[in-house]
């Protein structure tokens, strides 16, 4: 079974499946082409993030309908598989990395590691982000990019005006580049501010997106892994956003000091 490398979607990380590996340098010319000349809709986004979850479901194991982790998330998310006019699916990845990604699809897929680590009300905050990012159509650009590599990779579809259909190989090095792509900061940002109001508007605990950010910087501190220095270096940064989540809860008075946020030494899942 393959196993996906670390991309926290929360920070926006770089990395990608194990395997045959993108070699961007070589695409990015045949891509630019492409992106001029392709005419790239809401639908074409929807259908190939479809084909994208679906390989990706199919290579790596998702936790059953009566495993505890989800049992957990349809515990938390049943009732936002319809929030602010999206459907959305959920599905829990059983692997080791700390990972929580949504697509143009509306499909939210979660790393069992990340629920780990991650309080029920953090747990909502981080679904909310994702849904942040499907709604400010973030996922939209992300896709897009990732079809023009994956074509361009045999030389074909790269420089057409529509959308064509990939193979089974091709949506695998889709899925890849997708996983390769990362937020911008700006795009970060406005999916903070979309996860807090989530959490706000459906009385939640808006302080659990401060203490996930707080684990996330804890995560990042003395890290030697090239992929946490990479996404660290390229994103927001974890303590800043919390401090912005923090400043939020003050000026509308639902601040609670929360104390020392550690990182747990077990499981949360129930």
């Amino acid at each position: 079974m393959k196993k996906i490398i670390l991309s926290i979607c929360l920070i926006g990380a770089v990395h990608a499946f194990q395997g045959q590996k993108i070699n961007l340098g070589k695409i990015t010319d045949v891509a630019s082409k492409g992106a001029k000349a392709l005419t790239f809709t809401n639908e074409d986004a929807v259908k190939l993030s479809k084909e994208s979850v679906d390989w990706m479901d199919k290579n790596n194991p998702v936790a059953g309908a009566k495993d505890p982790y989800t049992v957990r998330l349809n515990k938390l998310f049943g009732k936002h598989k319809s929030q602010d006019g999206l459907n959305l699916n959920y599905k829990v990845y059983k692997v080791k990395d700390i990972n929580a990604f949504a697509c143009a699809d509306g499909s939210v897929r979660v790393f069992s590691s990340l629920m780990d680590i991650m309080t029920d009300d953090e747990l909502l905050a981080v679904i909310g982000h994702e849904i942040g990012h499907v709604k400010n159509q973030d996922t939209k650009d992300a896709i897009k990019s990732a079809y023009l590599k994956a074509a361009a990779l045999d030389a074909a579809s790269s420089a057409s005006s529509t959308v064509a259909t990939l193979n089974d190989s091709q949506v695998g090095k889709m899925a890849n580049a997708f996983l390769d792509a990362s937020h911008s900061k700006k795009q970060e940002s406005e999916a903070d501010v979309y996860s807090y109001d989530f959490m706000k508007a459906n009385k939640y605990n808006v302080v659990a997106e401060y203490t996930a950010f707080k684990k996330l910087a804890l995560l990042s501190e003395g890290s030697t892994q090239s992929g946490f220095q990479k996404m660290f270096n390229s994103h927001p940064d974890s303590e800043k956003r919390a401090q912005n989540i923090k400043k939020r809860a003050e000026k509308d008075g639902l601040w609670k000091d929360p104390g020392t946020v550690t990182l747990p030494t077990a499981k949360l899942t129930k």
